[in-house]
């Protein structure tokens, strides 16, 4: 018995040992020394100095570039506005200290597919499908993500000039149903593009629309980029996914990528500011309506002081100039303004006085006024809305019946004791965002909608969209389940325990909010000039620099619309690829406008040989 109790743990031991060994063996085959590049007997690169141009930037594959120096030269031609990335660098230190007031080390981690050994999901995309980017309306809805994602977009043409290129594949996810681009990658050939003796490749911008609904659009996309790969022979694909984005980490994990110690150098530019500078005091706690404006006044050197993180306050301060912000709310809008905004019966008068169209409405003095009969019977849909409030807090939209207004109006005090009863147009809910009175964005806010798979029921699909739109939007937005929502199902035959069939879509909520679950489409090029006109009125008539006009209209390329709200705080993180922070900045400080460039790209891919 005692032989047996002794050889146990000497097996394990051997077991451990040779998994360790394995590990160090793996790790000195992939580390900085030797240098990534050919095995033994094999041929080196057939190309040398390789900067391949993505349209953001330069990707500089180090591995064939003579020394550190080379590469530092190399990063010192990046283009004015531009992220250029230094990708499979073998001695970081040594390259940092060649330029250390010009260049830092990424903090982001090298995962790696093993493409020998990686296999096909059997699961298919449900309600999308992936394919090749094939036009320029592809391109410019992948720069809208791109510019949700807060990321450096693309010009159009560069997108459209590459659709064929050997070493550059772009892919798009398409909703079936709406025929939206919902997500994309990018992936790069490293074989083709210089006879990569590895036979390697690379994932880029992977990045899925905020507003997406479908479940499993990133898995699906990188699974698809890795079959491409895998079919034209490649040994692995590599990712950089920066070190504190757990929910892409654990993605990739999922899908069999390991970690590998690559690095990546990036020069100091603004927009990699965030990723070397001191961070601000009380930065992760701001919302993203703040957010937004404190990142484009780094940009450009403005200086920021987190105030009141919780409340989104922080001062900016540039050329001797300080100005107080609570998110797009600042010290140039006045109290006056800010009050005619805050009760909507005052806001109505205003804009009426300035020749604008609003719906009939009235002031209910109690659940049981009589004046409420006659108000449903004479318009039959009703809107109750609390006459203090904001983000669609108390607001019931659609009200056909009386036991439905009476009970809405008992859940609109609860937000504020005065309550309005407004007839209901129905339409689209359209927000311009006007800023020195003039028109910045315009974007079609949807009420919240889920899609059947013929298996759970209409809880679960609500409460699993919900959680997509909070974690999308930094927590900003979820679908309540309540009377609300209650009603809007009964008035289509359906409840909470529905299940619905396989691709059936339905309206959760009838209220549009981005706060309630809604979702929002930008339609600035595309808004007709009478409804940009109405917004610039009134917001001269409340004389407000920086406001969110809401109207109710049939379609936004109609001049029909009616006046519903204005919103002396509009948040301007939701209406990419529109400059709304730019503009607000440029209204705060005029002079730290920046000075455009003469860069010029050419649309093609560059190789520095």
């Amino acid at each position: 018995m005692a032989k047996i109790k002794t050889a146990e743990p000497r097996r394990n031991t051997g077991k451990a040992e040779l998994a360790l060994g394995h590990r160090l063996k793996r790790l000195r085959s992939e580390s900085q020394k030797p240098p990534i590049g050919p095995h033994a007997g094999e041929a080196g690169p057939t190309r040398q100095s390789v900067a391949l141009d993505c349209g953001w930037g330069r990707l500089l594959f180090s591995q064939t570039y003579p020394d550190n120096p080379s590469i530092v030269d190399a990063l010192s031609h990046e283009g004015d506005k531009r992220r250029d990335i230094a990708f499979y660098v073998r001695d970081p230190h040594v390259l940092l200290a060649l330029a250390p007031q010009e260049t830092f080390l990424d903090p982001s981690h090298t995962y790696r597919l093993d493409l020998s050994t990686y296999r096909a999901s059997r699961r298919k995309p449900k309600s999308f499908f992936i394919r090749r980017l094939a036009s320029q309306v592809d391109a410019d809805a992948v720069n809208t993500i791109y510019a949700a994602r807060n990321m450096v977009t693309v010009s159009p043409e560069f997108f459209w000039a590459n659709r064929d290129s050997r070493a550059i594949t772009y892919f798009v996810a398409e909703d079936e149903t709406t025929g939206d681009v919902i997500g994309t990658v990018t992936g790069v050939d490293h074989q083709r593009l210089f006879g990569d003796p590895e036979r390697g490749s690379s994932l880029w911008c992977l990045a899925v629309d905020p507003q997406c609904r479908h479940p499993g659009v990133g898995e699906m996309l990188v699974r698809r980029l890795a079959e491409h790969f895998q079919a034209r022979g490649a040994a692995f694909m590599d990712l950089s996914v920066m070190h504190d984005n757990d929910q892409a980490i654990a993605l990739y994990e999922k899908l069999g990528f390991r970690r590998v110690p690559i690095f990546a150098v990036k020069r100091k530019n603004p927009i990699n500011e965030r990723l070397f500078a001191a961070p601000i005091e009380g930065y992760d706690e701001l919302n993203p309506y703040a957010r937004i404006i404190v990142d484009e006044a780094r940009r450009r050197g403005i200086q920021v002081e987190v105030t009141d993180a919780a409340g989104g306050f922080f001062s900016l301060a540039y050329g001797g100039r300080s100005v107080h912000c609570r998110e797009s709310l600042s010290e140039m809008t006045s109290g006056v303004a800010v009050s005619i905004c805050d009760d909507k019966a005052v806001t109505r008068r205003v804009v009426e006085r300035a020749r604008l169209k609003v719906p009939d409405q009235i002031a209910v003095e109690s659940d049981g006024d009589e004046a409420i009969d006659a108000f449903l019977a004479r318009h039959g849909s009703v809107v109750v809305k609390p006459a203090r409030g904001e983000q669609g807090r108390g607001v019931s939209v659609g009200l056909e019946t009386l036991e439905d207004t009476r009970r809405a109006i008992r859940s609109a005090r609860e937000v504020c004791d005065r309550v309005l009863l407004e007839a209901c147009f129905q339409g689209e809910d359209l927000r311009l965002v006007v800023i020195d009175y003039k028109l910045v964005a315009a974007a079609v806010r949807r009420p919240p909608c889920v899609v059947g798979d013929g298996e759970h029921d209409v809880r679960w699909l609500v409460e699993r969209q919900s959680r997509r739109r909070a974690a999308a939007t930094g927590g900003e937005s979820a679908i309540p389940i309540d009377a609300d929502a209650e009603r809007c199902l009964a008035g289509q035959g359906l409840s909470l325990e529905t299940v619905l069939e396989a691709g059936r879509e339905i309206v959760v909520r009838k209220t549009a909010n981005l706060h309630t679950g809604g979702s929002i489409h930008d339609v600035t090029g595309i808004v007709h000039p009478r409804l940009v006109d109405a917004a610039c009125t009134a917001a001269r008539a409340i004389k407000i620099p920086v406001v969110g006009i809401d109207f109710m209209v049939r379609r936004p390329t109609e001049p029909d619309y009616v006046f519903i709200e204005a919103n002396e705080r509009p948040g301007l993180a939701n209406h990419e690829p529109q400059p709304t922070a730019q503009r607000f900045v440029d209204l705060l400080f005029p002079h730290s406008r920046p000075i455009p460039a003469s860069h010029s790209p050419s649309g093609r891919l560059e190789q520095a040989t």
